[in-house]
């Protein structure tokens, strides 16, 4: 089996998840998210685009609901021992076949979670769940229960951590080595990419950032490149990824001579992350990071410059987006805890001066002060 991490791992896991199911009085869990799946069981694919789900009793029993697509892979990539196909067809129903999966699991009348706010849960699947199962249990939302677990790293998934840490430095250095007047930003994206594959890492959750010019502005990928000019502008936004981890990281870099306003918005990062640094620590919450933050870049006047968030939780994650439910923004109560992969990011995008400027990196959480999963420092990169 391509598994990733031992079968322990794995029991630990599961105890864990039933543990939270029993505080919670829930006799079963529908996982439709991806993440989830792959954290309990090691089943790794991108076939959530189409139904498929994981139930999981309270006493432990797993049996996963899946197409005939990704009935081998689950085998191959998971400890799954029980999985059921539902059939493509003309109007298939497969909630239908769920239903009939549960009664075999003798779960009507029971208190079922499950999770509906993840891409595996399109609002198609949700309507036709919560019709068929409206009058078979009591059917409540469970979102959060595995996202929360999944917080806390363990020490195996810690090393993919740091590996996809080391992967991002890779990128970095290969974007470097790429950038300057002329420079393509489709080699460069090519460089960085190819490193972490080079590497033995693995696709990205979601696409690399690239923008130079007024597309450095831009806080997400899009399509189109373009050549750098001799004093130009690229921000980047990417991750080193090891078995579905993530590390991220975040730098505008600037071709030729720094203008002004580039410095200054540079040093009102680099001195708030600095400061985040204080704080991402055990006693303090994801809401005291981002209120740090915005303290210190308000306090410069750059309050419309700046995002309602400044980072978020790190791991195992699948397409569309590695990132994380649990975010840095105002009123998160969520506690900080020793050995949780966070990623910090400052980005301030001057849309009147159209000037760039981002710094982020991830760091792991410990008993004490954070560390950076970076060995680069935080300093202004010019090419």
């Amino acid at each position: 089996m391509a598994l990733h991490f031992e079968r322990s791992e794995y029991a630990e896991r599961l105890a864990r998840l039933t543990q939270a199911m029993q505080a919670e009085k829930l006799d079963a869990m529908l996982i439709f998210a991806q993440e989830s799946m792959y954290w309990l069981t090691g089943y790794d694919t991108f076939g959530y685009c189409f139904f498929q789900c994981l139930v999981v009793k309270a006493d432990g029993q797993m049996t996963l609901l899946t197409r005939s697509a990704d009935l081998r892979q689950a085998r191959h990539t998971s400890i799954l021992e029980n999985i059921a196909v539902w059939v493509d067809r003309a109007n298939a129903d497969p909630t239908l076949d769920l239903k009939e999966q549960l009664s075999e699991m003798d779960l009507l009348g029971c208190r079922i979670g499950v999770e509906y706010d993840t891409h595996g849960m399109t609002g198609r699947i949700a309507r036709l769940l919560d019709n068929q199962l409206s009058s078979f249990g009591q059917i409540v939302d469970q979102s959060y229960l595995i996202s929360r677990l999944r917080l806390v790293k363990s020490p195996a998934e810690i090393a993919h951590v740091v590996r996809a840490g080391e992967l991002a430095d890779d990128a970095l250095d290969a974007a470097i080595s790429m950038t300057g007047a002329g420079a393509s930003e489709a080699d460069i994206l090519a460089a960085m990419q190819g490193a972490v594959f080079a590497g033995g890492g693995d696709y990205p959750a979601n696409e690399f950032i690239i923008g130079s010019g007024a597309d450095a502005l831009l806080c997400r990928y899009k399509a189109g490149r373009r050549r750098l000019d001799a004093t130009d502008q690229l921000t980047l936004e990417w991750a080193g990824v090891s078995a579905h981890y993530h590390a991220a990281m975040m730098r505008t870099v600037i071709v030729g001579e720094p203008t002004s306003r580039h410095r200054e918005l540079y040093n009102a990062c680099r001195e708030t992350i600095l400061a985040i640094e204080s704080v991402l620590r055990p006693g303090h919450t994801f809401g005291d990071v981002f209120d740090t933050h915005a303290r210190i870049i308000d306090e410069r006047g750059l309050t419309r410059h700046r995002l309602n968030a400044c980072g978020y939780s790190l791991g195992a994650r699948f397409s569309p987006s590695w990132m994380e439910h649990q975010m840095f923004h105002a009123g998160n109560q969520q506690e900080i805890l020793p050995d949780m992969s966070l990623f910090v990011h400052m980005i301030i995008m001057d849309s009147d001066s159209g000037t760039a400027m981002t710094l982020g990196q991830t760091y792991l959480t410990t008993a004490d002060e954070p560390r950076s999963l970076s060995r680069h420092r935080l300093d202004l990169i010019t090419c």
